[in-house]
């Protein structure tokens, strides 16, 4: 989870008909920096609003409600209208037409909330009955059948980043060695060992491309140069398209034979770069002094 928000304490409610994307918006609410919680007891939320107010370290929180909670729904209207007097209460309702409900259950293969003695037609003309009340309460319907995942969560990005230009990526770059395999969390990975090998050179071999000369000397040859300008310009143009496509952590990993040189080097720079680009970014040496 991200840094708390902030500003003053705000809790966000996500409720709506089953399969209308409440884990999707949660998700998105919990990148976004908001402490999230999914189908808390309805008689609780008051509770957990007194300790999220509280918390030094909780500034918003999120929570999901739907027709799981059964009788405690009713009193839901109630707790909301009384939250509002407490702390910023925002009540988001999502929705989507029965044949979209129906085909979403149908991928899934997943009952209804509601039982599996019912068609999910009629679980649902029953869940819209019960969600009536809250639904004339939301301070945002959104109706989810007009949006894919990414595009879901781009519209709640917009609606509750608040002062942010945008949804935080946090970004680790990633160094390593072949002889030790390749990154599992890897999402990209770059081979950097068509570069000159400082190891062959004595004076490097027990240094790393940390040390001001190794990198100097891994810099000297123009393809180094080429090669940094070009994944650079590659990085600089993906990023804010895995941003909006809702991408919260990226791992972009360099690697040469032992992980000691020429990938240290690199990860070293474009974690430079990156930064100064405006990216949170994290540098990590895997393989670095490892024998």
């Amino acid at each position: 989870m991200l840094e708390p928000r902030e500003g003053p304490p705000e809790l966000i409610i996500v409720t709506g008909i089953s399969g209308s994307g409440k884990g999707t918006v949660l998700k998105c609410l919990e990148d976004l920096g908001y402490y999230s919680v999914d189908n808390l007891p309805t008689l609780l939320i008051p509770k957990f609003a007194e300790l999220t107010m509280s918390s030094p370290s909780i500034k918003s929180a999120a929570l999901g409600v739907d027709v799981r909670e059964g009788v405690g729904l009713k009193e839901l209207p109630k707790v909301v209208a009384s939250l509002r007097h407490q702390l910023t209460t925002t009540l988001v309702f999502l929705e989507a037409d029965d044949a979209t409900i129906i085909r979403r259950f149908s991928e899934t293969r997943r009952p209804h909330p509601l039982g599996r003695e019912e068609s999910v037609a009629k679980s649902l003309k029953k869940e819209r009955l019960l969600l009536a009340p809250i639904r004339e309460l939301a301070d945002h319907t959104i109706d989810t059948a007009r949006f894919n995942v990414h595009e879901l969560r781009q519209i709640i990005a917009q609606k509750f980043r608040g002062t942010r230009e945008e949804a935080k990526l946090m970004i680790c770059v990633t160094s390593f060695g072949f002889r030790n395999g390749v990154p599992s969390d890897s999402d990209l990975v770059f081979d950097v060992r068509f570069l000159p090998n400082p190891n062959y050179i004595p004076e490097f071999k027990d240094l790393t491309g940390k040390h001001p000369s190794v990198a100097r000397y891994i810099r000297s040859f123009p393809q180094t140069q080429e090669f940094m300008k070009r994944i650079t310009d590659l990085l600089i143009y993906l990023l804010p398209h895995y941003i909006r496509e809702g991408k919260s952590y990226l791992t972009i990993s360099f690697g040469c034979t032992g992980g000691q040189h020429r990938s240290v080097m690199m990860a070293a720079e474009i974690h430079k770069r990156l930064n100064k680009a405006g990216y949170t970014v994290k540098e990590v040496h895997r393989d670095a002094k490892k024998k």
